[in-house]
């Protein structure tokens, strides 16, 4: 989707009232701003409440975590 918007006179960021409505950008909303190579992207930041109500990709025992714990440790001390 590609929108128009504007930049303020204190260069505040506008973007249309579609665009925001589609990414859920309500006042306040923590956003983040990538450049690369002259191109601005901007991403809504995920609240914890909103992590946590996903779904889990991979589910890791305790006794996984802690190996996984120890492997890297030791292979930061290499």
């Amino acid at each position: 989707m590609q929108s128009v918007g504007k930049v303020g006179s204190k260069g505040e960021l506008f973007p249309p009232k579609e665009i925001r409505e589609k990414l859920k950008l309500k006042p306040n909303t923590r956003v983040l701003y990538t450049e690369k190579q002259g191109v601005l992207t901007v991403e809504p930041i995920p609240t914890l409440e909103e992590l946590l109500s996903v779904p889990p990709v991979a589910e890791v025992t305790l006794e996984e975590l802690k190996a996984l714990r120890s492997e890297l440790s030791r292979r930061a001390e290499e």
